[in-house]
């Protein structure tokens, strides 16, 4: 029944810390151990059908879910981002039964991680000019070309990938293919950042396979959903926690509870200048949640985010370094807070610049005429 939702997630969370004890190191092989369990309990796939392995009885589900969840879930669930944000509903909406009654399931039970192949070198902002090829041969397409800023490409069995298929010019030759990573024809290529951390991969294809039925929508008319994919994605990243206790990840601003902590423990929390900036930070994570709340372009929130994850590292700057270049060795502070710094300019390039964001927001949003190609 809906009213033991809250039980049978307490009742799951009791048993969580003994399951993931027992889970092993490796984060792959953990976030299958969790969702697999979360599966069985009957805590994923929300406002999803019961035939694809989600669950359709229990009234908001994902916001209750949220707030049962604050702060409980292991990090390795991170990882399902792509799958759970982008895969699944572009499956759902634009998949054929045969694809959705495979995938689906498999994706809310982690048992295929997904990343998404869409950034190429020579095709970054204008991904309609896109290079790598599908080609048709009896009963797959062999896939050749390579892929650039994919994220968590060197966990993933599956990617969404766009590839030309077609004759047509830009965007009228393309389609959208589910290829499997964890084969001879795929080479992942880790890409360092600057904090040290090999989040983006490079993705080589030299005649990869894939089934001739694994193509979402229309053979060369997958740019309408490739658009619809990026819509999902703006929007996933747009998404802020509605507590305001909720804990620092490394795809959203820091949470500004941690710059009120740290701006008491270097004693700054009473100058007029730095409570200004704490004011607009904390206004700003305000308006993140608004702006979710009232389902505003996504876009929008995407854009916001990233204004808000700089502002917060450009304010922790001045309190957590300020007068030294580098932290002790074992500074727990210190060490979270180089990391997020650093961390904070590519939330402005994953999922699309902010120049691109503008470019959406002019156009979609507002109506303005088309920027010339």
């Amino acid at each position: 029944m809906v009213d033991d939702f809250e039980k049978q997630a307490e009742a799951f969370f009791a048993t969580l810390p003994a399951l993931m004890k027992d889970a092993g190191r490796g984060a792959e092989q953990r976030v299958r151990v969790l969702r697999a369990a979360m599966a069985d309990a009957g805590l994923v796939g929300f406002g999803i059908p019961e035939a694809y392995g989600g669950r359709t009885d229990v009234v908001d589900g994902p916001r209750r879910f949220q707030i049962a969840a604050q702060g409980r879930l292991p990090t390795e669930d991170g990882m399902l981002g792509i799958g759970l944000n982008m895969a699944v509903p572009i499956i759902m909406q634009y998949g054929t039964e045969e694809l959705k009654q495979y995938f689906i399931r498999r994706a809310l039970r982690a048992e295929d991680i997904w990343c998404q192949l869409y950034s190429e070198p020579e095709a970054g902002s204008d991904l309609a000019s896109l290079r790598t090829t599908a080609v048709l041969d009896g009963d797959e397409w062999i896939v050749n070309g390579q892929k650039v800023w994919t994220s968590g490409a060197q966990h993933s069995d599956m990617g969404v990938l766009l590839a030309r298929t077609g004759d047509e010019p830009r965007n009228k030759g393309i389609s959208m293919l589910l290829i499997p990573m964890r084969q001879p024809g795929v080479e992942v290529r880790p890409l360092r950042q600057m904090t040290g951390e090999a989040e983006f991969n490079e993705v080589f294809f030299t005649d990869a396979r894939v089934p001739r039925a694994w193509v979402v929508g229309e053979v060369n008319d997958g740019w309408r959903a490739a658009t619809g994919l990026l819509a999902h994605e703006r929007s996933s990243l747009g998404k802020v926690g509605a507590d305001e206790k909720r804990e620092a990840n490394v795809s959203a601003a820091v949470p500004v509870h941690y710059l009120l902590d740290i701006a008491a423990k270097v004693g700054k929390n009473s100058d007029e200048s730095i409570r200004q900036d704490l004011a607009r930070a904390y206004t700003g994570e305000k308006i993140m949640g608004w702006i979710g709340q009232r389902k505003a372009h996504p876009s929008i929130g995407k854009l916001w985010r990233t204004k808000q994850a700089r502002f917060i590292a450009s304010v922790a700057a001045q309190l957590a370094l300020s007068g030294a270049a580098a932290h002790e060795v074992g500074d727990k502070d210190g060490e979270f807070w180089m990391y997020h710094i650093l961390n904070a300019p590519r939330m402005s390039l994953g999922g699309g610049t902010d120049e691109i964001q503008k470019n959406t927001i002019g156009e979609r949003a507002l109506g303005l005429p088309r920027e010339p190609n």
